[in-house]
């Protein structure tokens, strides 16, 4: 059974602007899921399951459909506001989606075989879809999970600082946690992040997480009753989301699981803001220009 890529593309897309992710960048009109996915088939996945909104669901499908089809399958999951909240109720005053571990949590219908997650805005690169598969075909199981690892100086901008995840690792290449760092920068071709007490600088072959993470499918109904919990816990705070991270903790410390931190040599680019566009659409015509891609990929 080939592995399943799922794809979180139900961002709001506040900080862009728009809909970023069914924005063009490549020669031929390729937006960056269109080569996730591309290198997704090239590296052995079977599936591609999309989390949108169901108010663009139509726009998405006539973009989609007539491209993969008669080359990957596809689903398409609706994240919901409800979804999964059980007897609980949203608040009404509440207009954020519930993050990125309830996007994981709604394909739980759809997918019964070990998968990968995604973002939809992130550029990853085919040797960490070469590597996911790998994790996905021969190790991944109930109790042993991987995240593909970035290079931190692969992954930063030139246009100002970032936030990154650095994985704090065993000397197993197991995952012990993530520590979220803000206002991460390249100072003098040192790297240094910003907090309440200070500079402090990073080795920058630090792995960092990018959001592309390999799961066994028993995980859904451990995921419902985190969620569960979660929601009851936080029903008062609109602001408060359910990340994949939270999933991964628990996994960790209360499942006796492990999680695998693989190293990929692949580049990272993304949009975040709308600065961000010509910056990947420059990274996409290097990467055709370098025979990586094809000038149009889907014909």
């Amino acid at each position: 059974m080939k592995p399943t890529l799922l794809v979180l593309a139900a961002g709001m897309a506040s900080r862009y602007g728009s809909m970023k992710q069914t924005e063009g960048f490549g020669p031929s009109g390729e937006t960056i899921m269109d080569y996730s996915i591309y290198d997704a088939i090239r590296a052995g996945f079977g599936k591609v399951v999309f989390i949108i909104r169901k108010d663009f669901a139509e726009g998405f499908k006539a973009n989609f459909e007539p491209k993969l089809s008669g080359k990957i399958e596809t689903a398409y999951v609706y994240q919901e506001m409800d979804s999964y909240l059980g007897e609980l109720t949203a608040p009404p005053e509440r207009t954020k989606p519930w993050g990125t571990g309830h996007a994981v949590l709604c394909a739980k219908s759809v997918i019964k075989e070990p998968f990968a997650v995604i973002n939809a805005d992130d550029y990853y690169g085919l040797d960490a879809f070469v590597k996911a598969a790998d994790f996905l075909n021969y190790q991944c199981n109930k109790k042993q999970y991987a995240i593909i690892g970035y290079q931190l100086e692969k992954t930063l901008s030139e246009h100002g600082s970032v936030s990154r995840g650095v994985c704090e690792v065993d000397d197993q290449h197991n995952l012990i946690s993530i520590k979220e760092r803000t206002k991460i920068y390249k100072e003098n071709d040192i790297i240094t992040y910003e907090d309440e007490t200070g500079k402090h600088t990073v080795p920058s072959d630090s792995s960092v997480s990018m959001n592309f993470w390999c799961f066994y499918p028993t995980m859904f109904p451990e995921i419902e009753k985190l969620f569960f919990d979660f929601v009851k816990n936080n029903r008062l705070n609109n602001k408060a989301e359910f990340f994949i991270p939270i999933i991964a903790e628990d996994f960790i410390d209360n499942q006796d699981g492990h999680i695998s931190v693989i190293p990929t040599t692949s580049k990272w680019f993304g949009v975040t803001y709308k600065e961000d566009a010509p910056v990947v659409k420059s990274c996409v015509e290097k990467l055709v220009a370098d025979l990586i891609y094809p000038p149009s990929l889907w014909s």
